[in-house]
């Protein structure tokens, strides 16, 4: 896997939290609103941007990857709907879109993904693994990665320090029209993204091993 590029696919990409400290990988990512997109090319000017529908690019695409991360927007599955409930405004059906993508990856998918979302205000139809405030389906073990930098939810903090604290510096928002502090808060923290793809690395060395050594005992049978 050293020499060998990965080759990623960035679902509902934001501005790349989940990419930032990631190396040797071929990205391709998808973001939909053409402003966080410029954010994310910003970042990293190599990774090739797709703006457009992640959910359908997803069906159309999967096959080209060795890797799928996705995550989809999380507000209809999130612990906020309990408030909603109590002001009785803004309520929503939970989008199935991420149920969707977890069935159909884990059916037909060859390669490794991961599928990232909050953990919900509901018990999850398809039991994931957890590490902090998320949930996670993939089909390699997660690792439980406590963050140094941690990004709080105070309003009354200035956006400098949110980007500070997060630890991704933001120059220029293309004209934004949404709350910059949700910008971030949105982004997985970077150390977990590290550590999550060093975990596939891992395991597809860990494969790699298994089929070098079946194949020597079969020379030797």
């Amino acid at each position: 896997m050293e020499n060998k590029k990965l080759k990623v696919l960035n679902l509902y990409a934001g501005i790349g939290g989940n990419r930032k400290l990631w190396t040797n990988v071929d990205v391709t990512a998808v973001e939909i609103n053409p402003q966080i997109a410029k954010i994310y090319q910003d970042f990293f000017p190599d990774d090739k941007v797709v703006i457009g529908d992640a959910h359908q690019y997803l069906l159309e695409h999967y096959k080209e990857f060795d890797f799928i991360w996705s995550s989809p927007p999380c507000p209809t599955h999130s612990r906020m709907n309990f408030l909603l409930k109590e002001k009785g405004v803004g309520m929503k059906y939970p989008d199935m879109k991420l149920y969707e993508e977890i069935i159909f990856l884990m059916q037909f998918f060859e390669g490794k993904f991961v599928i990232e979302n909050v953990k919900g205000y509901y018990t999850p139809l398809i039991i994931p693994q957890e590490s902090e405030r998320h949930y996670f389906w993939a089909n390699f073990d997660i690792p439980n990665v406590i963050c140094t930098k941690k990004v709080r939810n105070d309003k009354g903090m200035t956006l400098k320090v949110k980007m500070q604290d997060k630890d991704i510096i933001i120059n220029n928002f293309h004209n934004y029209e949404g709350d910059k502090r949700t910008l971030l808060n949105n982004a997985i923290e970077p150390e977990l993204g590290k550590k999550i793809l060093e975990s596939v690395n891992k395991s597809e060395e860990v494969k790699q091993e298994a089929m070098q050594s079946e194949a020597r005992h079969s020379s030797q049978a």
